[in-house]
């Protein structure tokens, strides 16, 4: 079994820091396959024309679709830097878009340890993903925060059917252990320019004066079928079993499969830009996970989105808008608010 990690040792390697080798090329064919996976059928993401009459040089990107390519780039983090814990759960992800992402961009991935924090016995790691365009400007930043868990908290049989269960170049149980080889390398200094497309583009949304404080938004209902994991699991790279496999999620002391939290997040974004009209007027998604939803072989699921405006900034003609989202009576984010930008 797996000692409880030393938190100076974790806390010693914040700010490590590496770059992906090459540049992610986004490709329009992925946006459509990662839209499909999210159920999102916003126009500007399967359109060109429809997103040109928005002012996009292409199609856009969903907003969270930065969480495929940051989780290929983030596995030498669990595996390599993060040490001590056996598998992480999902708590928590901020998405921060500094310029929509149009097919055609090219990206340069940075990722960072920036945080470690220790709750209720619990550690709580903070991956930070920057993508920089080949103009040098940085259009979007992503935050993961996981929980790391160690195998006292796991049963020896799960973590073998796990093992088993991988697809054939992959084991998330794979990690380094505390007191391997490690050396420490942080970002280079240097200006960072932030991209300002997503403050300066009109947005196609309704004008600030039609929008109100309280307005609720239009509730929707997203059905999910154990197809549609297997499906985002294959498009989004998350290989994890207990998102398909019900025996292990049993193991893994789970009721049943249970939905990835990262694509309850797409499912919600892609409800708040279909109300507001332009999936690119978000300047900033943060979600705090709660539950999982439940996904069984023969009814599938059911999750019911709803929304409100909860403030307003008239000097910048901004809101916050509160995304809520249940399923089986459950609530599945603790806590999801979007800044969107009117016209």
């Amino acid at each position: 079994m797996t000692a409880a990690p030393d938190p100076s040792v974790i806390e010693s390697r914040v700010g490590h820091h590496y770059q992906m080798d090459g540049t992610y090329e986004v490709g329009r064919e992925k946006l459509r396959e990662y839209a499909r996976a999210v159920q999102d059928y916003h126009p500007a993401h399967w359109d060109v024309a429809a997103a040109a009459e928005l002012g996009y040089s292409g199609l856009v990107a969903p907003l969270t679709f930065t969480s495929v390519p940051g989780m290929t780039c983030n596995r030498r983090m669990f595996e390599k830097v993060v040490v001590g814990y056996d598998t992480y759960l999902q708590t928590e992800e901020v998405f921060e878009q500094h310029r929509p992402i149009v097919a055609g961009d090219e990206l340069h991935i940075d990722v960072e340890l920036t945080s470690v924090r220790r709750i209720a016995g619990r550690d709580l790691i903070t991956v930070t993903n920057t993508f920089t365009d080949t103009a040098g400007e940085r259009v979007h930043t992503l935050h993961t925060t996981v929980v790391g868990v160690t195998a006292d908290d796991l049963d020896p049989t799960t973590m073998t059917a796990v093992h088993n269960a991988m697809m054939h170049d992959m084991n998330i149980l794979d990690v380094a252990k505390i007191g391997d080889e490690y050396q420490k390398t942080v970002r280079p200094e240097g200006e960072i320019r932030i991209a300002e497309g997503g403050s300066t583009r009109t947005p196609g949304t309704p004008t600030f004066e039609d929008v109100k404080v309280g307005e609720e938004l239009p509730t929707r209902h997203t059905r999910l079928s154990r197809g549609d994991l297997v499906n985002y699991a294959g498009v989004a790279g998350d290989a994890n079993p207990i998102h398909w496999d019900e025996d292990i999620a049993k193991l893994a002391g789970l009721p049943d499969v249970i939905a990835h939290g990262m694509l309850t997040m797409g499912l919600g974004a892609g409800f708040a830009s279909a109300w507001s009209g332009d999936p690119g007027a978000v300047t900033r998604y943060a979600v705090r996970l709660s539950q999982p939803a439940i996904v069984s072989a023969t009814e599938g699921t059911d999750i019911e989105f709803s929304g409100r405006i909860k403030s307003l900034d008239p000097a910048t003609r901004t809101g916050v808008v509160i995304v809520a989202a249940k399923s089986g009576g459950r609530k599945i984010f603790g806590l999801a608010t979007m800044d969107v930008r009117f016209r």
